[in-house]
């Protein structure tokens, strides 16, 4: 039987102003309490917000998994969850506020009062664990309400997928699905229903269910303030040791050969910006030909031509870069969610004529082997 869920399209002009690159993944630096109201947006506008709250083994993991990569290009909202990755952004002089953890999202939006509570839905966890912050959310929250759970146990995703399980998380009307699968797992579940289930925020926050359950203590404050909170995780969960040892020595190879060499050409390319651009979309040819230096500060053009007619575009989009001169890593940004939006609908955006600079920025940012590109 074929599920037909009744959800309205997410909106791509999704407060995006804010969304910058880092370690190759495209992040909206936005502050708890305007990701909650973004959050409340969705919910009473029925619109879809796919949310992705990447840390550091997340963002290992979309290097190495094509297939998790696009899960984050297609968030509606990705949020910056690790304070290694706040000091980084911090360090490349981008305009990040705090840190955005899946947990702390969740606990402002269960602390904050509200005549209609936020309707939760648990799915994944331990045995048990579902049950458990269902009954526990129930007992304390002042703005949400628990309205059912399911553990599929360890399946695979198509069992996990059965029409009689989604037809149970709809028919829970939920506002908000929590699932708890790791993160792989996770974000493939959401990719692979997200189209059949009617819930209009969708989230893979595992330790979360594990903190509301009460069955994993979160570490203190002092100790996520410091960027700790991976070792208090360890002596919570002995065995994620590999795991973060895996993730360190990722993450200082990224660094070193990556966005640590991208820091110094981008400061080098940025000397020369000005705030000339030109933004021309030819129909014909479904080209965008681009003009100038594109950065955080000049993308209203573009913007407004992304959420009126390039997302509209169902067949293949070329972007030719032969007269640009400069790009930021907002402009990367753009492009990639652009590219995971057109890949969700089988479109194929091109990349055209970029100069060698342009090629190389795109490269030490992590960003350029997401695009085909075409040289002249």
């Amino acid at each position: 039987m074929k599920i037909e869920a009744k959800l309205t399209e997410s909106s791509p002009s999704m407060n995006r102003e804010k969304q910058f690159v880092l370690m190759g993944l495209p992040f909206d630096f936005v502050t708890i309490p305007e990701s909650a109201q973004l959050i409340e947006q969705a919910i009473s506008s029925n619109k879809r917000c796919f949310l992705s709250t990447p840390n550091i083994n997340f963002t290992i993991a979309a290097h190495e998994d094509d297939t998790f990569y696009q899960s984050v290009a297609v968030s509606d909202l990705s949020v910056i969850d690790g304070m290694p990755l706040v000091w980084l952004a911090k360090m490349m002089g981008l305009p990040v506020e705090e840190r955005v953890a899946g947990s702390d999202l969740f606990q402002f939006l269960s602390d904050t009062h509200r005549e209609k509570p936020i309707r939760v839905f648990f799915f994944g966890g331990e045995p048990g664990v579902a049950e458990q912050a269902h009954e526990q959310l129930n007992s304390y929250s002042k703005g949400m309400v628990s309205v059912g759970f399911y553990d599929p146990g360890f399946v695979s995703i198509e069992e996990m997928s059965q029409d009689h399980i989604i037809e149970q998380i709809n028919a829970s009307q939920a506002d908000f699905v929590l699932v708890a699968l790791g993160a792989k797992k996770g974000q493939a579940w959401i990719m692979h229903n997200m189209a059949n289930l009617n819930s209009p925020v969708i989230s893979h926050l595992g330790a979360v269910i594990n903190f509301v359950a009460g069955s994993v203590k979160r570490a203190p404050e002092k100790w996520r303030k410091f960027g700790l909170e991976w070792l208090w995780r360890i002596k919570q969960e002995p065995n994620l040791w590999k795991r973060y040892l895996k993730d360190g020595w990722s993450l200082a190879l990224l660094l070193l050969t990556k966005q640590l060499p991208y820091y110094f050409v981008d400061k080098k390319y940025k000397k020369s910006k000005s705030h000339e651009n030109t933004v021309n979309w030819q129909p014909n040819t479904k080209t965008l030909l681009l003009t100038g230096c594109f950065h955080s500060t000049n993308l209203e053009k573009l913007d407004a031509l992304i959420n009126t007619t390039l997302l509209a575009n169902r067949s293949q989009l070329k972007i030719d870069l032969g007269s640009v001169s400069y790009i930021d890593s907002a402009f990367m940004a753009r492009l990639l969610t652009l590219q995971g939006k057109l890949n969700s609908y089988g479109c194929e955006l091109l990349i055209l004529n970029p100069e060698q600079k342009i090629k190389r920025l795109l490269s030490l940012a992590g960003v350029l082997k997401r695009f085909k590109v075409i040289s002249g």
